[in-house]
């Protein structure tokens, strides 16, 4: 059942105004660079101006250190993968960005950035993470600082219960939502503390959660400040976040903490990071500044652009209804029992034949049939996943070296990394801000097959019905 966002703040404080410019002046980091480890790459929607690999080489990371910016994000994709290869890829970016921090005398630290609705590998990976650490400078870490938060896209924490919602709709706890339900992340508990220990599969006991108040937080920073130092041992903390402001209160006691000596690992959502570097809210871009990415990129005179579709919540299938109702694009359907068979390659071959077809005149959604398919299990699941994410791969390569489209729509955490990194062959781009306020982030690929082509990295569950046809309607003129 929902709750209004009146009832839900009826007996909390107001927000206490912070600007991202007191949150820059306060920072004593050094010259220390985040590290931001992106299970799925909507992660970035909620920042911009900051470089964006999708490997991670030592050259690569070291590369984006020397770029000048406060923070880097790398595109593990680790949410697709069994828990075994997710930490094994968290400790090669990690040994990665210290050999990186060595060479540009950079000091780095990290941040495992994952879902809103808190689908992903926890505690593993932070818990690796922490590992790292200590192997690397002897250090441990006194805390896992979680904040799955997102407020333009609905998701807030209150008195430590996690929601998902909208000002209109009102608010539900994420553990009723179709999000817990999740073949491979599902989980039962929407208060933070319990889903830790949940998760933890009893390891980490509920009454060990550091839990903040919102009240806490935006009246008495010196008491936050308190109870971050007295973590030890990895010990989660779980602050209540509804707004800007409170993530912007939430980083000046977490620099503060820091300044006097803990040592933090953030697992979080979108829009920590931003807040944590003081960052401004960056506002949604134009059409001028897609057409400065375009200039003298390799799809500059292109007439079509590709929408690439593999989520399959029902927000997106709404998405899709009014783009197909708006714009009447070529639609061709990746069918998933059909790749999963024997007729795989004859069906991918037809419809890259269509797509090359229809670009010259027109938009082309390539969409994944909307039936989810799983297996018997998290890890049988997780491999159907795979299988049709490579056939959405070999879809996108192929159509990119056939005719170079206009744009690329990517939707789902999923899709979107691997359409990225194997079907576009991007390996460094910047993120350069936000299609719509606050949500949906815009690429500029700055090498490789697709310099030059705006990549928009739209995850499955943020926006509204009308948000994939404004997002195509501003990337077509």
């Amino acid at each position: 059942m929902s709750i209004s966002y009146q009832q839900l703040l009826s007996a909390c404080p107001p927000p206490a105004t912070v600007t991202a410019e007191e949150v820059r002046a306060c920072s004593g980091d050094g010259g220390r660079v985040l590290i931001v480890l992106d299970d799925d790459p909507t992660g970035t929607q909620s920042v911009a101006d900051l470089p964006v690999l999708t490997d991670w080489t030592p050259d690569s990371l070291a590369w984006a250190l020397t770029q000048g910016r406060p923070a880097v994000y790398v595109m593990t994709n680790s949410r697709s993968l069994d828990p075994g290869d997710a930490a094994e890829r968290n400790r090669e970016v990690a040994r990665a960005a210290f050999e990186a921090s060595d060479r540009t005398g950079i000091r780095v630290d990290f941040v495992s950035r994952s879902d809103s609705t808190l689908r992903g590998h926890f505690p593993l990976e932070p818990q690796v993470l922490a590992r790292c650490i200590a192997d690397h400078d002897g250090r441990s870490i006194d805390g896992i600082v979680v904040v799955p938060a997102f407020g333009e896209a609905g998701r807030i924490t209150v008195h430590g219960i996690h929601y998902a919602g909208s000002l209109t709709e009102g608010f539900t706890p994420v553990g009723e939502t179709e999000f817990a339900r999740d073949a491979t992340f599902g989980y039962r508990s929407s208060r933070l503390a319990d889903w830790v220990e949940e998760k933890s599969r009893g390891s980490i006991p509920a009454s060990s959660v550091v839990e903040i108040p919102l009240a806490d937080l935006r009246t008495d920073l010196p008491k936050v400040v308190e109870r971050l130092r007295r973590a030890h041992d990895e010990q989660p903390i779980v602050p209540d976040i509804v707004d800007e402001s409170d993530l912007r209160r939430l980083a000046l006691a977490l620099q503060q903490a820091e300044d006097a000596g803990s040592r933090f690992i953030y697992r979080v959502g979108p829009p920590f990071v931003r807040a944590r570097i003081g960052q401004d809210v960056h506002p949604p871009l134009e059409r001028d500044d897609l057409a400065a990415i375009r200039t003298g990129g390799l799809a500059e005179d292109s007439a079509g652009g590709l929408v690439v579709v593999g989520s399959h919540v029902q927000l997106t299938t709404s998405q899709l209804d009014v783009l197909r109702a708006r714009r009447n694009p070529t639609e061709l359907e990746i069918s998933v029992p059909t790749v999963l068979g024997p007729d795989r390659d004859e069906h991918l071959d037809a419809i890259v034949g269509q797509a090359l077809a229809a670009l010259p005149d027109g938009n082309v959604v390539v969409r994944t049939s909307r039936a989810l398919v799983t297996g018997d299990g998290a890890a049988d699941s997780l491999a159907i996943a795979r299988t049709v994410s490579d056939a959405v791969v070999e879809v996108a390569r192929r159509v990119l070296a056939g005719y170079p489209p206009r744009f690329v729509v990517a939707k789902g955490g999923i899709t979107s990394s691997d359409v990225a990194s194997r079907g576009l062959g991007i390996t460094r781009a910047f993120v350069r801000g936000p299609m719509l306020p606050g949500i949906v982030s815009l690429w500029e690929p700055v090498e490789g097959p697709a310099r030059g082509i705006p990549y928009v990295v739209f995850a499955g569950n943020v926006g509204g019905p009308e948000s994939l046809a404004d997002v195509v309607d501003k990337l077509s003129v």
